[in-house]
């Protein structure tokens, strides 16, 4: 039995085909195939169903999946637990959204490789949803995005970072003060529904009441802000104090009555792999963001 054919097993699970899978764990389809026979040979088990059109697991397929994950899991923390003193070591793959790269996650990656030379970070960057279904697919051991937003993947739990309040952004020219009169007045430049942020935004607007009109959609913040510096309509995003004393001449006015807020939070799955990892992590993004004036969490993170 080898790691990498459970891995296979756990990617084959958790993406729902073999070709997906395939692409997780970067291998051929006929390798992840390969890795799927030698399992059942040295099991003498049926892992899937192959009576049935789909690809199911058998009942000790599904047996076999939750053992591999204790199996992988427990292997991915021992450089962790064979470290000198309270030294970290080992791999931590990431997800992040483009805010907190442009935030508080380089300060905090920095300070880490000064106190745990052996820890190594790698970071890929995409919208929240997407990274919760990369974590889910086990692509990533942990994310950084905005506080889960409803559809998303089950199994995935929460440690809250920071806070970040939403704001009606307007050219320069704006002079009207009423930030619902301006989303009314001025055409408006639609954060992508796709995205939490966006789903967010849109929930609110129905809340008030407000009727906006526009024919763009975008999925970047920093898109949508270029687009009303440019003089081309109104919007509404997320931005951190730091971020919203960039903005220069921008009109920036409080989104909400209250204002809305959102969670940027640590996402990991119900079985953490890299628990004690990913904790260090979200302790020094806390620390890093806390430096730059973002509001911290409650004693309790968890959430």
């Amino acid at each position: 039995m080898s790691l990498r054919a459970l891995r296979t097993l756990v990617a084959i699970a958790q993406c729902g085909s073999l070709g997906r899978a395939a692409e997780a764990v970067g291998l051929t389809q006929s390798a992840v195939s390969l890795h799927v026979r030698a399992l059942e040979q040295e099991f003498r088990i049926s892992l899937f169903d192959r009576s049935r059109r789909q690809l199911v697991l058998t009942d000790a397929g599904r047996t076999a999946v939750v053992r591999a994950r204790e199996i992988l899991a427990l292997y991915d923390g021992i450089a962790s637990e064979l470290a000198d003193g309270g030294e970290l070591a080992g791999r931590l793959r990431i997800g992040a959204i483009q805010t907190a790269l442009a935030g508080p996650l380089p300060d905090a990656m920095a300070t880490l490789r000064t106190a745990h030379p052996r820890l190594r970070i790698h970071v890929a960057s995409g919208m929240s949803a997407e990274l919760a279904g990369r974590l889910d697919m086990g692509e990533i051991d942990a994310a950084i995005t905005t506080e889960p937003v409803k559809p998303h993947p089950a199994g995935l739990v929460a440690m809250r970072l920071y806070q970040e309040g939403f704001w009606v952004v307007a050219p320069p020219g704006a002079t009207e003060r009423d930030a619902s009169r301006l989303l009314q007045e001025w055409p408006f430049i639609r954060f992508d529904r796709r995205v939490w942020a966006g789903r967010i935004i849109d929930q609110e607007l129905r809340r008030m009441r407000l009727r906006v009109d526009g024919d763009v959609e975008l999925d970047s913040r920093e898109g949508i802000l270029r687009m009303v510096a440019a003089g081309l309509g109104v919007a509404i995003v997320p931005l951190s104090e730091v971020a919203r004393a960039a903005l220069g001449p921008l009109t920036c006015l409080p989104f909400g009555d209250p204002q809305r807020h959102r969670w940027v939070v640590l996402l990991e799955r119900e079985d953490r792999p890299a628990h004690r990892l990913a904790c260090a992590l979200a302790e020094a993004v806390r620390l890093a963001a806390t430096d730059i004036g973002m509001p911290a969490p409650p004693a309790d993170p968890e959430g």
